[in-house]
Protein backbone atom coordinates (compact mmCIF):
# COMPACT_ATOMS: atom_id res chain seq x y z
CA UNK A 1 0.00 0.00 0.00
CA UNK A 2 2.73 2.33 1.37
CA UNK A 3 4.55 1.55 -1.74
CA UNK A 4 1.84 2.15 -4.18
CA UNK A 5 1.70 5.61 -3.10
CA UNK A 6 5.56 6.57 -3.17
CA UNK A 7 5.05 5.50 -6.63
CA UNK A 8 1.24 7.37 -7.43
CA UNK A 9 3.33 10.89 -5.95
CA UNK A 10 5.88 10.19 -8.03
CA UNK A 11 4.21 9.98 -11.13
CA UNK A 12 1.96 12.83 -10.27
CA UNK A 13 5.15 14.57 -9.42
CA UNK A 14 7.02 13.77 -13.32
CA UNK A 15 3.50 14.88 -14.75
CA UNK A 16 3.40 18.29 -12.73
CA UNK A 17 6.99 18.81 -13.92
CA UNK A 18 5.54 19.01 -17.59
CA UNK A 19 2.52 21.14 -16.58
CA UNK A 20 5.45 23.41 -14.93
CA UNK A 21 7.09 23.74 -18.49
CA UNK A 22 3.72 24.74 -19.70
CA UNK A 23 3.17 26.94 -17.15
CA UNK A 24 6.16 28.95 -17.45
CA UNK A 25 5.36 29.31 -21.52
CA UNK A 26 1.61 30.87 -20.34
CA UNK A 27 3.20 33.03 -17.46
CA UNK A 28 5.67 34.77 -19.75
CA UNK A 29 2.96 35.10 -22.25
CA UNK A 30 0.84 36.72 -19.78
CA UNK A 31 3.34 39.13 -18.51
CA UNK A 32 4.12 39.84 -22.15
CA UNK A 33 0.18 40.33 -22.99
CA UNK A 34 0.17 42.81 -20.01
CA UNK A 35 3.27 44.78 -21.34
CA UNK A 36 1.95 44.85 -24.81
CA UNK A 37 -1.62 46.27 -23.95
CA UNK A 38 0.04 48.62 -21.17
CA UNK A 39 2.05 50.32 -23.80
CA UNK A 40 -1.29 50.54 -25.48
CA UNK A 41 -2.65 52.53 -22.52
CA UNK A 42 0.12 54.31 -21.26
CA UNK A 43 -0.95 57.56 -21.70
CA UNK A 44 -4.23 57.08 -19.22
CA UNK A 45 -2.05 55.25 -16.28
CA UNK A 46 1.20 57.02 -15.58
CA UNK A 47 2.25 54.95 -12.68
CA UNK A 48 4.98 52.64 -14.01
CA UNK A 49 4.99 50.44 -10.53
CA UNK A 50 1.37 48.67 -11.84
CA UNK A 51 3.69 46.71 -14.35
CA UNK A 52 5.31 44.92 -11.33
CA UNK A 53 3.13 42.37 -11.02
CA UNK A 54 3.96 41.28 -14.80
CA UNK A 55 7.33 41.82 -14.48
CA UNK A 56 6.93 39.39 -11.64
CA UNK A 57 5.08 37.05 -13.11
CA UNK A 58 7.57 36.59 -16.38
CA UNK A 59 10.58 35.80 -14.06
CA UNK A 60 8.31 33.31 -11.59
CA UNK A 61 7.93 31.35 -15.57
CA UNK A 62 11.30 31.75 -16.66
CA UNK A 63 12.13 30.01 -12.95
CA UNK A 64 9.25 27.39 -13.34
CA UNK A 65 11.26 25.93 -16.42
CA UNK A 66 14.25 25.48 -14.35
CA UNK A 67 12.03 23.85 -11.82
CA UNK A 68 10.18 21.50 -14.30
CA UNK A 69 13.69 20.47 -14.78
CA UNK A 70 15.25 20.03 -11.73
CA UNK A 71 12.17 18.41 -10.46
CA UNK A 72 11.93 15.48 -13.08
CA UNK A 73 15.60 14.69 -12.70
CA UNK A 74 15.06 14.65 -9.24
CA UNK A 75 12.21 12.67 -8.61
CA UNK A 76 13.46 10.02 -11.68
CA UNK A 77 17.13 9.73 -10.04
CA UNK A 78 15.44 9.96 -6.62
CA UNK A 79 17.84 12.42 -5.58
CA UNK A 80 16.95 13.50 -1.56
CA UNK A 81 19.24 16.88 -2.48
CA UNK A 82 17.26 17.83 -5.49
CA UNK A 83 14.38 16.99 -4.37
CA UNK A 84 14.28 19.38 -1.42
CA UNK A 85 15.98 21.92 -3.68
CA UNK A 86 12.81 21.38 -5.85
CA UNK A 87 10.67 21.87 -2.74
CA UNK A 88 12.47 25.34 -1.44
CA UNK A 89 12.30 26.78 -5.19
CA UNK A 90 8.48 25.55 -5.07
CA UNK A 91 8.11 27.57 -2.10
CA UNK A 92 9.88 30.28 -2.74
CA UNK A 93 7.94 30.69 -6.26
CA UNK A 94 4.73 30.21 -4.29
CA UNK A 95 5.35 33.24 -2.38
CA UNK A 96 6.80 35.66 -4.68
CA UNK A 97 2.89 34.20 -6.93
CA UNK A 98 1.46 35.19 -3.50
CA UNK A 99 2.92 38.65 -3.73
CA UNK A 100 1.69 38.76 -7.24
CA UNK A 101 -1.96 38.31 -6.23
CA UNK A 102 -1.52 40.87 -3.59
CA UNK A 103 0.16 43.46 -5.82
CA UNK A 104 -2.60 42.76 -8.45
CA UNK A 105 -5.65 43.31 -6.24
CA UNK A 106 -3.82 46.76 -4.66
CA UNK A 107 -3.11 48.17 -8.10
CA UNK A 108 -6.32 46.91 -9.62
CA UNK A 109 -7.82 49.67 -7.20
CA UNK A 110 -5.93 51.86 -7.99
CA UNK A 111 -6.54 52.07 -11.74
CA UNK A 112 -9.79 54.23 -11.39
CA UNK A 113 -8.19 56.65 -9.82
CA UNK A 114 -5.24 56.75 -11.99
CA UNK A 115 -7.32 56.99 -15.15
CA UNK A 116 -9.41 59.54 -13.49
CA UNK A 117 -6.46 61.99 -13.26
CA UNK A 118 -4.72 61.23 -16.32
CA UNK A 119 -7.36 60.84 -18.74
CA UNK A 120 -8.66 64.70 -18.54
CA UNK A 121 -5.17 65.85 -19.82
CA UNK A 122 -4.40 63.67 -22.30
CA UNK A 123 -7.88 64.36 -24.21
CA UNK A 124 -6.83 68.33 -23.46
CA UNK A 125 -3.34 67.54 -25.70
CA UNK A 126 -5.52 66.17 -28.33
CA UNK A 127 -4.42 67.72 -31.81
CA UNK A 128 -5.59 65.26 -34.32
CA UNK A 129 -2.15 64.86 -35.93
CA UNK A 130 -0.66 61.32 -36.13
CA UNK A 131 2.90 62.86 -35.00
CA UNK A 132 1.40 63.66 -31.69
CA UNK A 133 1.27 60.37 -29.16
CA UNK A 134 -1.96 61.86 -27.32
CA UNK A 135 -3.66 62.02 -30.31
CA UNK A 136 -2.56 58.46 -31.21
CA UNK A 137 -3.19 56.91 -28.27
CA UNK A 138 -6.78 58.34 -27.73
CA UNK A 139 -7.68 57.57 -31.64
CA UNK A 140 -6.92 54.43 -30.77
CA UNK A 141 -8.76 53.53 -27.53
CA UNK A 142 -11.81 55.46 -29.47
CA UNK A 143 -11.86 52.91 -32.08
CA UNK A 144 -10.79 49.77 -29.90
CA UNK A 145 -13.03 50.53 -27.15
CA UNK A 146 -15.78 52.10 -29.56
CA UNK A 147 -16.34 54.46 -27.07
CA UNK A 148 -16.14 58.61 -27.23
CA UNK A 149 -14.92 61.50 -24.96
CA UNK A 150 -14.43 60.87 -21.26
CA UNK A 151 -17.97 60.35 -20.34
CA UNK A 152 -19.88 60.48 -23.66
CA UNK A 153 -19.05 62.31 -26.88
CA UNK A 154 -20.07 65.52 -25.43
CA UNK A 155 -16.87 65.85 -23.48
CA UNK A 156 -15.70 67.32 -26.76
CA UNK A 157 -16.79 70.54 -26.77
CA UNK A 158 -14.69 71.48 -23.49
CA UNK A 159 -11.33 70.72 -25.37
CA UNK A 160 -8.44 72.58 -26.89
CA UNK A 161 -8.76 70.62 -30.26
CA UNK A 162 -12.91 71.44 -30.15
CA UNK A 163 -12.22 75.30 -29.79
CA UNK A 164 -9.12 75.42 -32.60
CA UNK A 165 -10.98 73.03 -35.25
CA UNK A 166 -14.05 75.47 -34.39
CA UNK A 167 -16.42 72.66 -36.91
CA UNK A 168 -18.19 71.36 -34.23
CA UNK A 169 -17.74 67.78 -34.25
CA UNK A 170 -15.45 65.23 -32.65
CA UNK A 171 -12.76 62.90 -34.17
CA UNK A 172 -13.54 60.67 -36.93
CA UNK A 173 -12.67 57.92 -34.70
CA UNK A 174 -15.13 58.89 -32.51
CA UNK A 175 -17.48 57.65 -35.98
CA UNK A 176 -19.57 54.13 -35.71
CA UNK A 177 -18.22 51.33 -38.04
CA UNK A 178 -21.19 51.07 -39.58
CA UNK A 179 -21.49 54.63 -40.62
CA UNK A 180 -19.58 55.27 -43.73
CA UNK A 181 -20.82 59.01 -44.08
CA UNK A 182 -20.03 59.90 -40.75
CA UNK A 183 -17.58 62.88 -40.45
CA UNK A 184 -17.72 63.06 -36.35
CA UNK A 185 -20.54 66.08 -36.63
CA UNK A 186 -22.25 66.97 -33.03
CA UNK A 187 -25.25 67.77 -34.79
CA UNK A 188 -25.87 63.31 -35.59
CA UNK A 189 -24.79 61.97 -32.30
CA UNK A 190 -26.44 58.90 -33.58
CA UNK A 191 -23.43 58.27 -35.76
CA UNK A 192 -21.43 58.61 -32.60
CA UNK A 193 -19.91 55.62 -29.84
CA UNK A 194 -22.19 56.96 -26.84
CA UNK A 195 -20.11 55.30 -24.16
CA UNK A 196 -17.56 57.24 -22.77
CA UNK A 197 -13.95 56.14 -22.88
CA UNK A 198 -12.97 56.61 -19.04
CA UNK A 199 -14.86 53.41 -17.72
CA UNK A 200 -13.69 51.88 -20.71
CA UNK A 201 -10.52 52.19 -20.19
CA UNK A 202 -11.30 51.63 -16.21
CA UNK A 203 -12.79 48.04 -17.16
CA UNK A 204 -10.05 47.34 -19.62
CA UNK A 205 -7.15 47.54 -17.10
CA UNK A 206 -9.04 45.93 -14.59
CA UNK A 207 -9.57 42.56 -16.58
CA UNK A 208 -5.72 42.87 -17.52
CA UNK A 209 -5.24 42.72 -14.01
CA UNK A 210 -7.23 40.22 -13.41
CA UNK A 211 -5.58 38.23 -15.90
CA UNK A 212 -2.83 38.27 -13.42
CA UNK A 213 -4.69 37.82 -10.71
CA UNK A 214 -5.93 34.49 -11.73
CA UNK A 215 -3.08 33.21 -13.54
CA UNK A 216 -1.15 33.34 -10.56
CA UNK A 217 -3.77 31.74 -8.32
CA UNK A 218 -4.05 28.57 -10.40
CA UNK A 219 -0.36 27.94 -10.48
CA UNK A 220 -0.07 28.59 -6.84
CA UNK A 221 -2.62 25.88 -6.49
CA UNK A 222 -0.72 23.56 -8.89
CA UNK A 223 2.77 24.25 -7.26
CA UNK A 224 1.19 23.53 -3.64
CA UNK A 225 0.09 19.68 -4.96
CA UNK A 226 3.92 19.87 -6.11
CA UNK A 227 5.46 20.54 -2.82
CA UNK A 228 2.86 18.10 -1.58
CA UNK A 229 4.16 15.62 -3.93
CA UNK A 230 7.92 15.70 -3.38
CA UNK A 231 6.87 15.90 0.38
CA UNK A 232 5.70 12.69 0.70
CA UNK A 233 8.57 11.47 -1.77
CA UNK A 234 11.21 12.55 0.80
CA UNK A 235 9.67 11.04 3.59
CA UNK A 236 9.67 7.89 2.32
CA UNK A 237 12.88 8.77 1.38
CA UNK A 238 14.22 9.12 4.52
CA UNK A 239 12.31 6.29 6.24
CA UNK A 240 12.99 3.60 3.89
CA UNK A 241 16.12 4.50 1.64
CA UNK A 242 15.81 1.27 -0.72
CA UNK A 243 12.45 1.57 -2.44
CA UNK A 244 10.81 0.76 -5.81
CA UNK A 245 12.72 3.59 -8.98
CA UNK A 246 10.21 4.80 -11.06
CA UNK A 247 11.62 4.31 -13.98
CA UNK A 248 13.54 1.11 -13.69
CA UNK A 249 11.44 -0.55 -11.20
CA UNK A 250 14.70 -1.90 -8.89
CA UNK A 251 15.31 -0.37 -5.80
CA UNK A 252 17.86 2.25 -4.92
CA UNK A 253 20.26 1.49 -2.13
Amino acid sequence: MGQCGITSSKTVLVFLNLIFWAAAGILCYVGAYVFITYDDYDHFFEDVYTLIPAVTIIAVGALLFIIGLIGCCATVRESSCGLATFVVILLLVFMTEVAVVVLGYIYRAKVEKEVNVSIKKVYNEYNGTNSNAQSRAIDYIQRQLQCCGIHNYSDWQNTHWYEQSQNNSAPISCCKTNFGSCRGSLTHPEDLYQEGCEAMVVKKLKEIMMYVIWTALTFATIQMLGMLCACVVLCRRARDPAYELLITGGTYA
